[in-house]
């Protein structure tokens, strides 16, 4: 019982580490995301997306887009102002997350959704969803 027991909570140990680094690499391409953006900055904002990454919403009617390119067009690298970010939630199950960030401007704010997944080692964004909040809601 106490081998058992032990045993157990070694696994547990290493798992939690293994996931806190994964949270780590996350949170870092997450980070890549928002400074990219806040920055007008492509190079940034592009270590955080998978090649082939989606970027889907609703506005009058559904658009899809790839990522890279609807999130890049006319990025200038010049910097937004008055941008507030941050990341409300990460979730990990093994080698896939998702997160909820929030992109704060003066009158509305961007809800994101991403889906990241860990693939040859590396964590990247795979698709993003998101909603556009007015600031009277």
């Amino acid at each position: 019982m106490k081998n058992t027991l032990l045993a157990f909570v070694l696994i547990t140990t290493i798992n939690v580490q293994a996931q806190q680094t994964d949270l780590q690499k996350i949170e870092t391409t997450l980070n890549y995301y928002l400074t990219g953006l806040v920055n007008n900055d492509a190079k940034t904002l592009t270590k955080a997306f998978h090649p082939t990454a989606t970027m889907k919403w609703v506005g009058k009617e559904y658009k899809e887009v790839n990522a890279i390119a609807g999130l890049t067009e006319g990025m200038d690298g010049t910097p937004l102002k008055d941008v507030k970010t941050r990341v409300v939630s990460i979730d990990i199950a093994g080698n896939a997350a998702s997160a909820q960030l929030e992109i704060q401007f003066l009158t509305f704010t961007y809800i994101d959704f991403m889906h990241v997944l860990k693939a040859d080692g590396k964590w990247q964004i795979v698709s993003k969803i998101f909603y556009t909040r007015q600031d009277s809601e």
